[in-house]
């Protein structure tokens, strides 16, 4: 009975460091060209990717109960306020279940500067639902996946890959 308590405790264990750990990863070799899409802005204004070419694009993918998504808010805030006039842009994707206008409430109070959007099915189709959330991706000025991390990303992180993905 005891092995039986200790391998369900290890299991559980284990099963609870792999949820909440960060997981981030560099695409190798040939990144994927990231499809395009076409969202509306909490604003109302039209997002595609394509709008975005030539330009860093930082795709993040958060909801407003997500104690890690809005840790990092702050550094995205400053790191947006610093590059962008060097070519980034972040594009806050909500996966939340609340309406728009809830979000929109909470991109104010947090005085958020940069575009925020609601995931739509369309989206998840050529972007899966992300595993975690916060899920960042990394697309280059040439609309290619450069990187993925799966958990809070520090406003030096956001800043690193922005330089390595300008080069």
């Amino acid at each position: 009975m005891r092995k039986i308590a200790w391998f369900v405790i290890s299991i559980t264990l284990a099963l609870f460091v792999l949820v909440n750990a960060d997981v981030a990863c560099a695409v190798k070799q040939d990144p994927p060209v990231a499809p395009d899409f076409n969202l509306k802005d909490l604003k109302g204004n039209n997002i595609t990717l394509s709008s975005y070419k030539g330009k860093v694009l930082v795709l993040n993918f958060w909801a407003t109960w997500c104690a890690p998504c809005r840790a990092e808010i702050p550094d995205f805030i400053e790191v947006y306020d610093e590059y962008k006039n060097k070519g980034l842009e972040i594009l806050g994707v909500s996966v939340d279940e609340i309406s728009a206008d809830q979000v929109q409430k909470f991109v104010e109070r947090n005085r958020m500067n940069y575009p925020v959007a609601m995931a739509t099915s369309d989206l998840f189709r050529n972007y899966p639902p992300p595993q975690g959330i916060p899920t960042t991706l990394i697309i280059d000025r040439n609309g290619k996946i450069q990187y993925k991390k799966v958990g809070m990303m520090s406003k030096q992180e956001l800043i690193d890959l922005f330089n390595r993905f300008t080069q």
